[in-house]
């Protein structure tokens, strides 16, 4: 089965190939400044926008994924910053606090039988205290410029969350657990998709 990625994130990529897939990327292009209401409504919304702007190319049979996430603090969807003073303002805001990493997820499988599922995964973010130092150096790398929220867990942001109440992967991007049961609502079983490589692990 042609499994397809509705995602730019670098992130999302890695952790499906280390899962034993094997997806082709196509970037959606969709607008993701028009979506208003609950972190999560917007989450799922940006989610199936994506998935369902690339079905939409496709031909044939295929499995499209698409995800978005956002960081919901005090009931406001915070995506990617909109430049180094906002990343630094959010971090001064979020430190010693938590947060939920909102995920939208939406599989659309194309062909005669099209179908579509959808989700939100949330994972509790406890952020550690990084002082006004730290903070600037890691604006100044770039890096929360790139992802939801302003900051990862497996990068450079990493020293600074103190830990997660949930699915890790779901922070990175995509939780594994809640794509196989949406997979599973649409008859697919994911270890039919685990590429030949990885079987022999």
């Amino acid at each position: 089965m042609r499994i397809v990625l509705a995602s730019a994130s670098p992130a999302r990529l890695a952790l499906l190939r280390a899962a034993g897939l094997a997806p082709e990327v196509v970037v959606s292009g969709v607008d993701e400044d028009d979506v208003a209401g609950t972190p999560s409504e917007v989450a799922r919304e940006l989610a199936v926008r994506k998935a369902t702007a690339v079905a939409d190319r496709l031909s044939g049979t295929a499995l499209v994924v698409g995800c978005d996430s956002v960081l919901d603090m005090d009931g406001v969807a915070l995506g990617k910053p909109v430049d180094a003073a906002d990343a630094v303002l959010r971090w001064q805001q979020m430190r010693g606090r938590d947060g939920r990493l909102l995920t939208g997820h939406c599989v659309v499988r194309t062909g005669p039988e099209r179908a579509e599922v959808a989700a939100v995964e949330s994972t509790v973010v406890r952020f550690g205290r990084p002082t006004d130092d730290e903070i600037a150096a890691y604006v100044a790398t770039g890096e929360p410029m790139r992802v939801a929220g302003a900051f990862t867990v497996d990068r450079l942001g990493g020293w600074f969350v103190d830990g997660l109440d949930g699915d890790p992967g779901n922070v990175a991007g995509i939780s594994l657990p809640l794509l196989r049961s949406l997979l599973a609502d649409l008859g697919v079983s994911v270890t039919d998709l685990w590429s030949a490589a990885d079987r022999h692990i």
